[in-house]
Protein backbone atom coordinates (compact mmCIF):
# COMPACT_ATOMS: atom_id res chain seq x y z
CA UNK A 1 0.00 0.00 0.00
CA UNK A 2 1.21 3.72 -1.34
CA UNK A 3 1.01 5.52 2.37
CA UNK A 4 0.78 8.80 0.61
CA UNK A 5 -1.80 7.88 -1.88
CA UNK A 6 -3.66 10.95 -3.48
CA UNK A 7 -6.72 8.87 -2.43
CA UNK A 8 -5.64 8.23 1.43
CA UNK A 9 -5.02 12.28 1.15
CA UNK A 10 -7.84 13.56 0.04
CA UNK A 11 -9.86 11.19 2.17
CA UNK A 12 -8.07 11.97 5.77
CA UNK A 13 -9.21 14.07 8.64
CA UNK A 14 -6.93 16.61 8.18
CA UNK A 15 -9.00 19.40 10.58
CA UNK A 16 -9.10 16.87 14.23
CA UNK A 17 -5.37 16.41 13.63
CA UNK A 18 -4.98 20.19 13.11
CA UNK A 19 -7.09 20.99 16.19
CA UNK A 20 -5.42 18.32 18.29
CA UNK A 21 -1.71 19.57 17.59
CA UNK A 22 -2.50 22.94 19.44
CA UNK A 23 -3.19 21.24 22.66
CA UNK A 24 -0.15 18.67 22.43
CA UNK A 25 2.17 21.73 22.12
CA UNK A 26 0.88 23.57 25.00
CA UNK A 27 0.42 20.58 27.10
CA UNK A 28 4.48 19.78 26.55
CA UNK A 29 4.88 23.64 27.04
CA UNK A 30 3.67 23.37 30.80
CA UNK A 31 4.95 20.20 31.59
CA UNK A 32 8.39 21.07 30.73
CA UNK A 33 8.15 24.44 32.31
CA UNK A 34 7.72 22.56 35.69
CA UNK A 35 9.29 19.63 35.20
CA UNK A 36 12.34 18.86 32.57
CA UNK A 37 12.55 15.69 33.00
CA UNK A 38 9.10 15.07 33.17
CA UNK A 39 8.77 16.68 29.52
CA UNK A 40 11.40 14.19 28.19
CA UNK A 41 9.63 11.35 29.00
CA UNK A 42 5.97 13.00 27.90
CA UNK A 43 8.60 13.11 24.50
CA UNK A 44 8.80 9.73 24.45
CA UNK A 45 4.66 9.04 25.17
CA UNK A 46 4.57 11.22 21.95
CA UNK A 47 6.69 8.99 20.21
CA UNK A 48 4.98 5.94 21.42
CA UNK A 49 1.72 7.30 20.50
CA UNK A 50 2.80 8.20 16.70
CA UNK A 51 3.93 5.25 16.23
CA UNK A 52 0.90 3.37 17.72
CA UNK A 53 -1.57 6.06 15.42
CA UNK A 54 0.32 5.13 12.30
CA UNK A 55 -0.15 1.15 12.81
CA UNK A 56 -3.72 1.47 13.80
CA UNK A 57 -4.85 3.59 11.29
CA UNK A 58 -3.26 1.30 8.30
CA UNK A 59 -5.39 -1.76 9.84
CA UNK A 60 -8.04 -3.00 8.00
CA UNK A 61 -10.72 -2.34 10.51
CA UNK A 62 -13.35 -2.81 8.56
CA UNK A 63 -12.51 -5.92 7.15
CA UNK A 64 -11.74 -7.18 10.98
CA UNK A 65 -15.32 -6.36 12.12
CA UNK A 66 -15.97 -9.79 12.74
CA UNK A 67 -13.14 -9.88 15.73
CA UNK A 68 -14.75 -7.00 17.57
CA UNK A 69 -17.18 -9.01 20.17
CA UNK A 70 -13.78 -11.11 20.30
CA UNK A 71 -11.78 -8.27 21.91
CA UNK A 72 -14.74 -6.98 23.61
CA UNK A 73 -15.11 -10.35 25.63
CA UNK A 74 -11.21 -10.12 26.44
CA UNK A 75 -11.63 -6.84 27.56
CA UNK A 76 -14.14 -7.52 30.20
CA UNK A 77 -11.98 -10.26 31.00
CA UNK A 78 -8.69 -8.32 31.72
CA UNK A 79 -11.69 -6.44 33.97
CA UNK A 80 -12.44 -9.84 35.22
CA UNK A 81 -8.82 -10.51 36.18
CA UNK A 82 -8.42 -6.90 37.68
CA UNK A 83 -11.25 -8.23 40.58
CA UNK A 84 -9.32 -11.63 41.05
CA UNK A 85 -5.60 -10.73 40.94
CA UNK A 86 -5.35 -6.87 40.45
CA UNK A 87 -2.77 -4.56 41.80
CA UNK A 88 -3.88 -1.98 44.14
CA UNK A 89 -2.36 1.37 44.65
CA UNK A 90 -3.36 4.39 46.54
CA UNK A 91 -6.42 2.22 47.44
CA UNK A 92 -7.82 1.03 43.94
CA UNK A 93 -7.27 -1.82 42.30
CA UNK A 94 -7.20 -0.69 38.96
CA UNK A 95 -4.15 -2.87 37.03
CA UNK A 96 -3.07 -5.96 35.94
CA UNK A 97 1.10 -7.21 36.39
CA UNK A 98 2.54 -8.63 33.20
CA UNK A 99 4.43 -11.44 34.03
CA UNK A 100 8.26 -12.08 33.89
CA UNK A 101 8.54 -7.86 32.99
CA UNK A 102 7.20 -6.33 35.87
CA UNK A 103 5.24 -3.86 34.20
CA UNK A 104 1.81 -2.78 34.70
CA UNK A 105 -1.77 -2.40 32.56
CA UNK A 106 -4.72 -0.52 32.82
CA UNK A 107 -7.46 -2.38 31.45
CA UNK A 108 -10.40 0.19 32.13
CA UNK A 109 -7.90 2.07 29.38
CA UNK A 110 -7.34 -0.23 27.23
CA UNK A 111 -10.87 -1.34 26.88
CA UNK A 112 -12.03 2.09 25.53
CA UNK A 113 -11.67 1.79 21.70
CA UNK A 114 -13.12 -1.62 21.58
CA UNK A 115 -16.31 -0.61 23.81
CA UNK A 116 -16.90 2.27 21.28
CA UNK A 117 -16.18 -0.03 18.51
CA UNK A 118 -18.28 -2.69 19.94
CA UNK A 119 -21.35 -0.07 20.02
CA UNK A 120 -20.78 0.72 16.55
CA UNK A 121 -20.63 -2.86 15.25
CA UNK A 122 -23.87 -3.87 17.27
CA UNK A 123 -25.89 -0.18 15.84
CA UNK A 124 -24.34 -1.08 12.41
CA UNK A 125 -25.69 -4.36 12.53
CA UNK A 126 -29.20 -3.26 14.02
CA UNK A 127 -29.87 -0.13 12.84
CA UNK A 128 -32.41 2.10 14.86
CA UNK A 129 -36.06 2.08 13.12
CA UNK A 130 -37.23 5.66 12.62
CA UNK A 131 -38.81 6.02 15.78
CA UNK A 132 -35.45 5.03 17.63
CA UNK A 133 -35.25 1.86 19.15
CA UNK A 134 -37.75 0.01 21.62
CA UNK A 135 -37.50 -1.46 24.29
CA UNK A 136 -35.95 -5.02 23.93
CA UNK A 137 -33.03 -3.46 21.78
CA UNK A 138 -32.47 -0.89 24.38
CA UNK A 139 -31.85 -3.82 26.83
CA UNK A 140 -29.17 -5.41 25.04
CA UNK A 141 -26.90 -2.51 24.26
CA UNK A 142 -27.34 -1.59 27.56
CA UNK A 143 -26.45 -4.90 28.90
CA UNK A 144 -23.38 -4.45 26.80
CA UNK A 145 -23.13 -0.67 28.23
CA UNK A 146 -22.91 -1.69 31.65
CA UNK A 147 -21.06 -4.57 32.21
CA UNK A 148 -17.67 -2.93 31.79
CA UNK A 149 -19.09 0.16 33.82
CA UNK A 150 -20.25 -2.29 36.57
CA UNK A 151 -16.59 -3.64 36.88
CA UNK A 152 -14.92 -0.66 36.10
CA UNK A 153 -17.15 1.06 39.26
CA UNK A 154 -15.96 -2.04 41.45
CA UNK A 155 -12.54 -1.34 41.15
CA UNK A 156 -12.98 1.53 42.31
CA UNK A 157 -12.84 4.05 39.89
CA UNK A 158 -16.46 5.51 39.75
CA UNK A 159 -15.25 8.76 37.56
CA UNK A 160 -14.01 6.12 34.87
CA UNK A 161 -17.30 4.21 35.14
CA UNK A 162 -19.52 7.35 35.14
CA UNK A 163 -17.72 8.40 32.06
CA UNK A 164 -18.00 4.65 30.14
CA UNK A 165 -22.00 5.08 30.99
CA UNK A 166 -23.03 8.44 29.95
CA UNK A 167 -20.65 7.95 26.81
CA UNK A 168 -22.80 5.25 26.06
CA UNK A 169 -26.23 5.92 26.80
CA UNK A 170 -25.06 9.77 25.32
CA UNK A 171 -24.91 7.65 22.34
CA UNK A 172 -27.70 5.75 22.01
CA UNK A 173 -29.53 9.41 22.68
CA UNK A 174 -27.84 10.72 20.05
CA UNK A 175 -28.43 7.49 17.26
CA UNK A 176 -32.05 7.06 18.54
CA UNK A 177 -34.19 5.59 21.43
CA UNK A 178 -37.51 6.24 22.37
CA UNK A 179 -38.60 9.04 24.54
CA UNK A 180 -40.27 7.12 27.06
CA UNK A 181 -37.78 4.62 28.18
CA UNK A 182 -35.56 7.51 28.67
CA UNK A 183 -38.42 8.98 31.02
CA UNK A 184 -38.60 5.80 32.89
CA UNK A 185 -34.86 5.33 33.27
CA UNK A 186 -35.08 9.00 34.96
CA UNK A 187 -37.39 8.26 37.45
CA UNK A 188 -35.93 4.82 38.03
CA UNK A 189 -32.49 6.29 39.15
CA UNK A 190 -34.09 9.51 40.74
CA UNK A 191 -36.35 6.65 43.15
CA UNK A 192 -33.18 4.37 43.33
CA UNK A 193 -30.12 7.31 44.21
CA UNK A 194 -30.31 7.45 47.81
CA UNK A 195 -29.54 3.74 47.87
CA UNK A 196 -27.02 3.75 45.68
CA UNK A 197 -25.49 7.16 47.72
CA UNK A 198 -25.74 4.86 50.96
CA UNK A 199 -24.28 1.13 49.45
CA UNK A 200 -23.05 1.68 46.13
CA UNK A 201 -20.20 4.34 46.97
CA UNK A 202 -16.73 3.79 49.04
CA UNK A 203 -16.33 6.40 51.90
CA UNK A 204 -13.63 7.97 50.46
CA UNK A 205 -16.10 9.24 47.91
CA UNK A 206 -18.12 10.27 50.16
CA UNK A 207 -15.84 12.52 51.61
CA UNK A 208 -15.28 13.79 48.18
CA UNK A 209 -18.47 14.28 47.35
CA UNK A 210 -18.99 16.40 51.25
CA UNK A 211 -15.37 18.55 50.53
CA UNK A 212 -17.39 19.74 47.33
CA UNK A 213 -20.73 20.27 48.65
CA UNK A 214 -19.14 21.77 51.45
CA UNK A 215 -18.60 25.77 52.01
CA UNK A 216 -14.85 25.14 52.61
CA UNK A 217 -13.17 23.46 49.11
CA UNK A 218 -10.37 21.34 50.18
CA UNK A 219 -6.54 22.02 49.98
CA UNK A 220 -6.19 21.01 46.54
CA UNK A 221 -9.39 23.29 44.82
CA UNK A 222 -8.39 26.60 47.48
CA UNK A 223 -4.67 25.94 45.89
CA UNK A 224 -6.20 25.50 42.41
CA UNK A 225 -8.45 28.56 42.50
CA UNK A 226 -5.19 30.96 44.16
CA UNK A 227 -3.69 29.96 41.28
CA UNK A 228 -6.64 30.34 38.78
CA UNK A 229 -7.10 34.15 40.19
CA UNK A 230 -3.57 34.95 40.35
CA UNK A 231 -3.40 34.81 36.34
CA UNK A 232 -5.60 37.89 35.68
CA UNK A 233 -6.64 38.16 32.10
CA UNK A 234 -2.94 37.49 30.37
CA UNK A 235 -1.32 35.30 32.85
CA UNK A 236 1.99 35.44 34.18
CA UNK A 237 5.68 34.69 33.31
CA UNK A 238 7.17 31.27 34.35
CA UNK A 239 9.14 33.36 37.79
CA UNK A 240 5.79 34.72 38.71
CA UNK A 241 3.95 31.96 38.37
CA UNK A 242 4.18 31.01 41.91
CA UNK A 243 1.64 28.77 42.84
CA UNK A 244 3.29 25.85 40.79
CA UNK A 245 6.67 27.09 40.82
CA UNK A 246 6.71 27.13 44.43
CA UNK A 247 4.63 23.52 44.44
CA UNK A 248 2.11 25.21 46.35
CA UNK A 249 -0.73 23.56 43.20
CA UNK A 250 -0.91 20.21 43.54
CA UNK A 251 -0.46 17.80 40.60
CA UNK A 252 0.21 20.69 38.65
CA UNK A 253 1.38 18.40 35.80
CA UNK A 254 -1.59 16.19 35.50
CA UNK A 255 -4.89 16.65 37.57
CA UNK A 256 -4.74 20.09 37.76
CA UNK A 257 -2.87 21.51 34.78
CA UNK A 258 -5.51 23.45 33.89
CA UNK A 259 -4.96 25.68 36.70
CA UNK A 260 -1.24 26.08 36.01
CA UNK A 261 -2.30 27.10 32.32
CA UNK A 262 -4.18 30.22 33.37
CA UNK A 263 -1.70 31.47 36.04
CA UNK A 264 0.56 31.17 32.84
CA UNK A 265 -1.57 32.67 29.89
CA UNK A 266 -4.80 34.09 31.92
CA UNK A 267 -8.07 33.67 31.51
CA UNK A 268 -7.43 33.99 27.86
CA UNK A 269 -5.14 30.94 27.42
CA UNK A 270 -8.34 29.22 29.43
CA UNK A 271 -10.58 30.54 26.76
CA UNK A 272 -8.40 29.76 24.16
CA UNK A 273 -7.98 25.87 25.39
CA UNK A 274 -11.65 25.24 26.26
CA UNK A 275 -12.78 26.95 22.79
CA UNK A 276 -10.48 24.76 20.73
CA UNK A 277 -11.91 21.52 22.60
CA UNK A 278 -15.00 22.85 21.48
CA UNK A 279 -14.50 22.90 18.11
CA UNK A 280 -13.03 18.88 17.92
CA UNK A 281 -16.07 17.93 19.86
CA UNK A 282 -18.17 19.96 17.15
CA UNK A 283 -16.68 18.75 14.11
CA UNK A 284 -16.72 14.91 15.72
CA UNK A 285 -20.40 15.52 16.19
CA UNK A 286 -20.94 16.60 12.55
CA UNK A 287 -20.06 13.39 11.42
CA UNK A 288 -23.45 12.14 12.36
CA UNK A 289 -24.77 14.20 9.72
CA UNK A 290 -21.97 14.23 7.04
CA UNK A 291 -22.10 10.23 7.57
CA UNK A 292 -25.87 9.52 8.70
CA UNK A 293 -26.10 5.97 7.43
CA UNK A 294 -22.33 4.92 8.26
CA UNK A 295 -23.66 3.56 11.45
CA UNK A 296 -19.94 2.22 12.63
CA UNK A 297 -18.17 5.66 11.75
CA UNK A 298 -21.65 7.48 13.30
CA UNK A 299 -21.20 6.20 16.22
CA UNK A 300 -17.31 5.72 16.83
CA UNK A 301 -17.42 9.31 16.28
CA UNK A 302 -20.02 10.26 18.31
CA UNK A 303 -18.51 8.39 21.41
CA UNK A 304 -15.04 9.89 20.73
CA UNK A 305 -16.87 13.66 20.98
CA UNK A 306 -18.65 12.77 24.66
CA UNK A 307 -15.08 11.12 25.85
CA UNK A 308 -13.19 14.63 24.97
CA UNK A 309 -16.65 16.57 26.16
CA UNK A 310 -16.85 14.63 29.64
CA UNK A 311 -13.10 14.38 30.37
CA UNK A 312 -12.96 18.16 29.36
CA UNK A 313 -15.82 19.36 31.42
CA UNK A 314 -15.13 17.44 34.61
CA UNK A 315 -11.44 18.32 34.81
CA UNK A 316 -12.52 22.01 34.31
CA UNK A 317 -15.33 21.94 36.79
CA UNK A 318 -13.28 20.00 39.01
CA UNK A 319 -10.02 22.42 39.09
CA UNK A 320 -13.10 25.40 39.40
CA UNK A 321 -14.52 23.97 42.23
CA UNK A 322 -17.81 23.30 40.60
CA UNK A 323 -17.17 19.27 40.83
CA UNK A 324 -16.22 16.42 43.22
CA UNK A 325 -12.04 16.05 43.12
CA UNK A 326 -11.98 13.00 40.41
CA UNK A 327 -9.29 11.55 38.63
CA UNK A 328 -9.69 12.31 35.40
CA UNK A 329 -7.02 13.89 32.62
CA UNK A 330 -7.42 16.87 30.61
CA UNK A 331 -7.83 14.77 27.34
CA UNK A 332 -4.32 14.83 25.15
CA UNK A 333 -3.35 18.03 27.91
CA UNK A 334 -2.54 16.25 31.33
CA UNK A 335 0.67 14.71 31.41
CA UNK A 336 0.76 10.66 31.47
CA UNK A 337 1.78 7.97 28.98
CA UNK A 338 -1.10 5.11 28.93
CA UNK A 339 -4.18 8.65 28.70
CA UNK A 340 -2.70 9.75 25.78
CA UNK A 341 -1.94 6.91 23.49
CA UNK A 342 -5.02 5.60 24.21
CA UNK A 343 -6.47 8.73 22.84
CA UNK A 344 -3.51 8.67 19.79
CA UNK A 345 -5.32 4.86 19.03
CA UNK A 346 -8.76 6.71 19.45
CA UNK A 347 -8.06 9.15 16.62
CA UNK A 348 -6.01 6.83 14.45
CA UNK A 349 -9.38 4.44 14.28
CA UNK A 350 -11.55 7.34 13.62
CA UNK A 351 -9.23 8.12 10.76
CA UNK A 352 -8.75 4.61 9.56
CA UNK A 353 -12.98 4.74 9.44
CA UNK A 354 -13.14 7.88 7.75
CA UNK A 355 -10.61 6.88 5.06
CA UNK A 356 -11.10 3.91 4.05
CA UNK A 357 -14.74 3.30 4.28
CA UNK A 358 -15.15 1.12 2.07
CA UNK A 359 -13.74 -2.35 3.11
CA UNK A 360 -12.19 -2.87 -1.00
CA UNK A 361 -10.31 0.90 -0.45
CA UNK A 362 -7.92 -1.23 1.86
CA UNK A 363 -6.68 -2.90 -1.08
CA UNK A 364 -6.55 -0.32 -3.92
CA UNK A 365 -2.91 -0.25 -5.21
CA UNK A 366 -3.82 -4.05 -6.40
CA UNK A 367 -6.74 -3.09 -8.50
CA UNK A 368 -4.00 -0.80 -10.39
Amino acid sequence: MNFFDKRIISHFDFVTVILVIPIILLSYNLVNEINDTLGNKQLLYYSIALFAFVVVFYMPLRKWLIIIPIFYWVGILLLIMVELFGVSKLGAKRWIELPFVGLTIQPSELIKPIYLLMLGYLIKHRPPPKEGYGVKDFIILSLYIMLPTILIAKEPDLGTALIFALVGFGTLFIVGVRLKIWIAIVVFLGAISPLLYTYAIKDYQKKRIADFISEEPSYHVRQSIIAIGSGGLIGKSVDEATQAQLKFLPIATSDFIFAYLIERYGFIGGFGLILIYFLLIIHLLYYNYHFSEDYLLKVFSTGLALLFFLNMSVNVLMVIGFAPVVGLPLPMFSYGGSSFINYAVLIAILENLNTFRYKDSYNFERRL
